[in-house]
């Protein structure tokens, strides 16, 4: 069994990650870290981890880990997985991994020097909702495809809260804007060429709390917005010239609505549904991270995907400072 270990005690570690290990048919939770060593004592006994260590270097040092995932602040993800990965441990580290693309490269020549793994957390790419869209435009079920449409928005005003805070890499972008964007880039395996965007940010944080963006595929556009500071709302839309498919709960699926596509024809009288009901998207994601570093050739979200990705994220925040289509 593969031994994870976990650098914080972070909400989403405590609620997705941690509860997915601990089910998971290849993995084992063996340790735990925190600045607070009575936090991760607290958490290692709630999830049956047999170690708890007051420090992120003490857990990378331990011979019981092989591979760690880093839910830290987004601002210390680089750092975080540059270090682990020279320990020689495999890494999953949350998105986004990084706040510039050009961060991404070192940790390429990292990875390919130490021989470990490390994979940026998109569980949305193992979904199999995902990968049935992904097969239908492929198919042509839809035609031509012409236009993606996406929405993600939540409501967090909390100070204290990191994606409220610009010294932590906080903001919409970062923290949702990467989900249209990678979903987008997954279905079709195509690259946005140029992207426009108009970025609003909150005087007192800092951050980008709003965003519309608008990007251009070449013979197909994605345009989305985001929110930090907007009613909580998840959609993403494929529209073909013979149909269109709609992921009804796109990110967080089971929460905001159930796991469901729906694929309706050109004349909006028929629709197929497609159902995946109780797939826990974590698990499938920390299975298929251990089946690949362990080596049996699993396809994983790699660190050149992010390369890409990131190049986006970066390209829309340019293009928010200028009127006119910013080159990706």
């Amino acid at each position: 069994m593969f031994r994870w270990g976990v650098l914080s005690t972070a909400k989403i570690a405590r609620e997705q990650l941690i509860p997915a290990i601990v089910d998971s048919d290849n993995g084992v939770l063996s340790a735990i870290a925190s600045r607070d060593l009575a936090k991760a004592r607290s958490l290692a006994e709630r999830f049956g981890a047999a170690h708890a260590f007051g420090s992120y270097d003490e857990l990378l040092a331990s011979d019981a880990v092989d591979g760690v995932y880093i839910p830290l602040p987004t601002s210390q993800h680089v750092e975080w997985t540059r270090k682990a990965a020279e320990a020689g441990k495999h890494v999953l580290v949350e998105k986004p991994l990084a706040l510039d693309a050009r961060d991404i490269p070192p940790l390429i020549e990292l990875r390919d020097r130490k021989k470990v793994l490390i994979c940026e957390a998109f569980m949305v790419v193992y979904h199999p909702q995902w990968i049935k869209v992904r097969e239908l435009v492929a198919a042509g079920a839809i035609g031509r495809l012409r236009h993606v449409q996406g929405a993600f928005s939540y409501y967090n005003v909390d100070p204290a809260n990191m994606r409220n805070q610009l010294s932590l890499g906080g903001g919409a972008l970062p923290d949702i804007g990467v989900y249209p964007t990678v979903s987008t880039r997954f279905v079709t395996g195509r690259e946005p060429l140029r992207v426009q965007a108009t970025i609003e940010r909150d005087s007192t944080f800092g951050t980008d709390i709003y965003s519309s963006i608008r990007a251009d595929f070449g013979d197909f556009e994605l345009g989305f917005y985001l929110s930090t500071q907007m009613a909580a709302r998840q959609m993403m839309v494929f529209h073909g010239e013979k149909g269109f498919i709609e992921v009804h709960s796109p990110f967080n699926a089971g929460l905001y609505d159930h796991h469901r596509v729906e694929l309706h024809n050109q004349n909006h009288t028929e629709a197929t549904v497609f159902r995946f009901p109780g797939t826990q998207q974590y698990r499938l994601e920390v299975e298929s991270f251990v089946r690949a570093a362990t080596g049996n050739g699993e396809r994983v979200f790699t660190l050149e995907e992010s390369v890409l990705n990131q190049k986006v994220i970066d390209a829309i925040f340019r293009a928010g400072e200028r009127d006119g289509w910013e080159t990706v």
